[in-house]
């Protein structure tokens, strides 16, 4: 972590999520209004994606989920597309270093056949070579689609089912979520979108089930530390109970 966010004062919150995931959005329409063309919104958004990686990293969260390009993105403009591309190109080359130094494991979920054979080659070594690592599992989540993936699961469930490695009468809900991309993480416990957009846009759909969800109408590139800090300070504050009363949990404590 280099030093300017080393010094940087991070603030003392207890009950912080297990997993957050956070729906980066309103890139383009940063750079909109600057008169910029939209990839510069994009390279503004990697600046922030990594500041809130390194504030992750010192608040101790064990898992964070960014949602960077969905399967639906690729009705994009293809210059737009290209671009992109390239510049998670970069980025990987650029930051693959920092999370080394900050022990942080990634893990990139999706469907690779959709993207550039040089991008998939870049995201298998930064898998290998953090693989090893036991801090904050960062994921990337790029030409992913939570209903896709949910159905790759089923098909994969089918075919255990007909090679007699399942039970078909002993399927749960714990075997679905056993073959779905995020079966070595918990299950989400706050969701964060920016951009002023109020739908999840296909995103964790089976993750998110007891799941907080902030939104927010401040652009992904303007999402400052600040505001980051308050929504967590505000889920430290809610009172989750997954379907139970407060006197049941209580109970269950005694």
């Amino acid at each position: 972590m280099n030093k300017s966010h080393s010094d940087k004062k991070i603030p003392q919150i207890i009950n912080l999520p297990k997993h957050l995931g956070i729906i980066m959005d309103g890139n383009g329409r940063w750079a909109k209004l600057r008169g910029k063309r939209r990839i510069f919104g994009h390279e503004a958004g990697v600046l922030r994606a990594k500041d809130i990686v390194e504030n992750s990293v010192r608040l101790e969260i064990e898992a964070l989920t960014l949602y960077t390009f969905s399967s639906e993105n690729w009705k994009r403009p293809a210059k737009e597309i290209d671009g992109l591309m390239r510049l998670f190109e970069r980025t990987i080359k650029k930051y693959t270093g920092l999370l080394i130094e900050n022990n942080v494991r990634f893990k990139q979920v999706g469907n690779k056949d959709m993207l550039p054979k040089s991008l998939v080659r870049k995201l298998e070594q930064m898998e290998a070579i953090t693989s090893e690592n036991t801090g904050l599992k960062l994921t990337l989540a790029l030409a992913y689609g939570s209903r896709q993936d949910i159905v790759k699961s089923i098909l994969q469930i089918i075919d255990d089912v007909d090679d007699g490695k399942i039970d078909r009468n002993q399927i749960d809900e714990s075997t679905l979520s056993s073959h779905l991309s995020f079966s070595d993480l918990p299950d989400l416990d706050l969701i964060i979108r920016t951009s002023g957009e109020t739908r999840v846009s296909n995103f964790m759909l089976w993750e998110m089930a007891y799941s907080e969800i902030h939104f927010t109408e401040t652009l992904w590139p303007s999402f400052e530390d600040q505001e980051f800090f308050e929504i967590l300070e505000n889920y430290s504050k809610s009172d989750r109970r997954f379907g139970s009363v407060e006197n049941e949990i209580e109970l269950k404590k005694a």
